[in-house]
């Protein structure tokens, strides 16, 4: 049981993975289970307030490793990109108070904005969050996102644009999660992990089913599909990064099953192929 213990110290999983349980629930079943580490939809913070939310979390050992999710800057439309920044600094504040170190940015796109655009956009989106993350001590977390989704979800689709983008603002607030279901493919992965360093602040694994029949919610368990998950693991932590190791799970099929079997095999899973 130690050794079970052991393996499992550096594991988190985010609410939306056990999206069948509400977050008391999940706080519960976590806890139980053995896992310490909760990455945290905003969603699942709604019909409490912060402070009871952080007495769960306190009250049954959990650590909130994130918030999920800010972002979404882009917008041909200016009075969106004005809503959208100050509903960024309430995620910080919820952020801070459920003492998440760090919000993830799905930074956004749109159809009308052309990529060139969208970065500018991204990139001036950020750096006007980054005064207020300071004053929280909270990170901004870009996470790059698969290029199937620069069209309407993110136009940031590497490390190496993540990279470009921490580089350009400069600052020890902003850095980068990494989502192995988005990178894998990518051939300067390695390269562009290690420029990263320091900066990489989440780690987040699933693995990606063959064949996929849905690109958002079609995720596999690891050890599931073709991911090199142990090798991207090696490159992320080669950085010096030694935090915690994210399960993020979107799967209809997955949540249409009974979810305490479900965490059983994601603690399996993470043992066996993380």
């Amino acid at each position: 049981m130690e050794q079970i213990m052991d393996n499992l110290s550096r594991l988190a999983i985010h609410t939306i993975t056990t999206k069948q349980w509400d977050f008391p629930t999940a706080c519960q079943k976590f806890a139980t289970g053995g896992v310490r580490g909760m990455g945290i939809w905003r969603q699942w913070l709604e019909g409490r307030s912060l402070e009871e939310s952080k007495t769960l979390l306190d009250d049954h050992g959990l650590e909130a490793v994130s918030l999920v999710r800010g972002g979404f800057f882009v917008s041909t439309d200016p009075v969106k990109r004005q809503a959208a920044l100050d509903d960024n600094r309430r995620c910080l504040d919820e952020a801070q108070a459920v003492g998440a170190p760090q919000v993830v940015l799905v930074c956004g796109a749109e159809p009308g904005v052309p990529l060139v655009e969208a970065r500018k956009q991204i990139t001036e989106g950020i750096a006007a969050l980054i005064d207020h993350a300071q004053a929280l001590g909270v990170i901004l977390a870009i996470e790059p996102l698969h290029p199937l989704y620069a069209d309407c979800r993110s136009a940031v689709n590497t490390v190496g644009q993540a990279n470009d983008l921490m580089d350009q603002l400069n600052s020890p607030l902003v850095g980068v999660a990494v989502d192995v279901y988005h990178v894998w493919w990518d051939p300067d992965l390695e390269q562009q992990l290690q420029r990263a360093g320091e900066r990489i602040c989440g780690f987040h694994v699933c693995d990606w089913k063959t064949p996929t029949e849905d690109l958002l919610n079609d995720r596999g368990l690891m050890g599931e599909g073709c991911i090199d998950i142990p090798r991207i693991r090696s490159w992320v932590e080669a950085t010096g990064f030694q935090g915690w190791n994210e399960v993020e799970i979107f799967s209809n099929r997955w949540w249409a099953t009974d979810p305490d079997t479900y965490l059983s095999k994601i603690k399996e899973a993470y043992i066996n192929h993380v």
